[in-house]
């Protein structure tokens, strides 16, 4: 059972209004965090940096478990994620990592040729105790499974 401590959920929003949820959410006294990356984006005449969210149509909120319902009042918001039955509670330390990521530049990484199925150690990437199993690789892009939280993450090399 869920205490009624303050605990980071997963918020479910509508696609691209994430940064409008967060915005709406802190406005009235609620912790929310979307993280972002900056990617740099080319039209036909100019190129521009603009913030995409790192999880699409999902954001964080630290909230009691009680006091949960009340950001429905929020346009815009569908649904907490849930994960084996339960409200989906991410730690605090996994709320750093994403912190920490969203502040990174990956376009150092080197990435090497891994086949569908390899296990490899996230610890570089700042998630601790964690492991993800390689999903698929193409070109610059690769896509690895965290086993722990069962989420793909996928790392695009510019």
């Amino acid at each position: 059972m869920l205490e009624n401590k303050n605990n980071w959920f997963v918020l479910v929003t509508k696609p691209r209004n994430e940064k409008k949820v967060e915005s709406r959410l802190n406005e009235i006294g609620i912790e929310a965090y979307c993280p972002v990356r900056t990617e740099l984006r080319q039209w036909s005449d100019r190129k521009k940096k603009i913030k995409t969210p790192l999880l699409p149509s999902m954001l964080l909120v630290k909230i009691s478990n009680n006091l949960r319902d009340i950001v429905f009042d929020i346009p815009h918001v569908r649904r907490y994620l849930f994960w084996k039955g339960q409200p989906a509670i991410v730690r605090e330390d996994e709320v750093a990592v994403l912190r920490k990521v969203a502040d990174q530049e990956f376009s150092s990484v080197t990435l090497q040729k891994f086949a569908p199925g390899t296990k490899i150690d996230l610890k570089p990437f700042g998630i601790s105790e964690s492991t993800g199993t390689v999903k698929y690789t193409s070109g610059n892009q690769c896509c690895v499974v965290i086993d722990s939280l069962g989420y793909m993450l996928k790392f695009q090399l510019s």
